[in-house]
């Protein structure tokens, strides 16, 4: 048998990690088979000595995000459990740190992990992979850390505007409100990871810009993080286009799946046509994403396995 104790000086923060009536205390206690107590500002753990390690490290997460966030959320129990009893991932590399005060984010696979890894390693990451597998959600999270760390000065967010031919003439509206319906997946990425007013005030002064890709001709783009989002909708002249756009100091992520490109049938994708040519050249970095990777509602990992099929 072992016995751990971890210090909590916030009573607050031990009611929040304890949650409702204790309900994460009960559910630790009854996965892990261990013996948990509060007492005063410290937390008492005995069992099996495995046991016990793996309840100590949950608790001092759940501590290390109630200080943060100021709660503690259940998923995040669930979470650390899986990871825990071996069925969930755990991170290999640091987590991504946004503008929130204390807000960072974790890739919840190995092939988010390899995909964060990619994009800090390489000035050009190409990603595919299905839906609900992270590719915009982590690129747009890294482009906050980077701008955050004043690495880059400037976030750039492109997509192909209409999905076969980018024609927004039809549309009502000016052009922000024709775009805004082709953008909005990026809009909220980032509403995610930074308040209304942070993000609004970063918009007004250019340093936040989201642009169709047709936008993108003629412009060089030094110092900045700049991501192209559906991707598999390029043509391959397109992302050439896109590709020569990039310039000193400057990154650049380009994500797509390539099961759902909207392309006439004898136009090819120029994230397809990329992926085979710029499999080789250096600086480039390249990752597929899979099933096991989405991390939305389990019923998406199981709708994209039925189309698979």
């Amino acid at each position: 048998m072992a016995r751990s104790s971890i210090a909590v000086l916030d009573t607050k923060r031990l009611g929040a990690i304890f949650g409702p009536r204790d309900q994460n205390l009960r559910r630790i206690r009854s996965a892990l088979g261990v013996g948990i107590a509060a007492r005063g500002d410290s937390i008492h753990i005995d069992g099996e000595e495995h046991a016990v390690l793996r309840a100590t490290e949950i608790f001092e997460e759940l501590d290390r995000i109630a200080r943060d966030h100021g709660g503690v959320a259940g998923d995040e129990v669930e979470r650390l459990l899986r990871i825990a009893t071996g069925e969930e991932f755990a991170p290999q590399h640091p987590p991504i740190e946004l503008c929130r005060p204390g807000g960072h984010l974790l890739p919840r696979s190995a092939g988010q992990d390899a995909y964060v890894q990619a994009i800090r390693e390489h000035d050009i990451v190409l990603c595919t992979g299905p839906a609900g597998s992270g590719k915009t959600f982590l690129a747009v999270a890294l482009a906050v850390a980077s701008l955050r760390a004043e690495q880059v000065r400037k976030i750039v967010l492109v997509r192909p505007a209409v999905e076969a031919g980018e024609s927004l003439g039809y549309l009502p509206g000016d052009l922000q409100a024709k775009i805004n319906p082709y953008l909005r997946p990026l809009m909220d990425a980032l509403r995610e990871m930074m308040d209304y007013e942070q993000l609004k005030r970063l918009t007004e002064q250019d340093i936040v810009e989201m642009i169709p890709l047709a936008y993108m001709r003629g412009r060089t783009l030094n110092n900045a993080f700049i991501i192209l989002d559906e991707a598999q909708n390029t043509t391959v002249s397109q992302m050439k286009m896109f590709l020569t756009r990039l310039g000193i100091g400057s990154k650049m992520v380009i994500s797509g799946d390539t099961t759902q490109i909207d392309l006439p049938p004898d136009r090819q994708s120029g994230l397809v046509d990329a992926m085979k040519r710029l499999e080789h050249v250096p600086g480039c970095g390249q990752v597929r994403l899979g099933g096991a990777d989405i991390v939305r509602h389990s019923l998406v990992q199981r709708i994209v396995e039925a189309y698979d099929r």
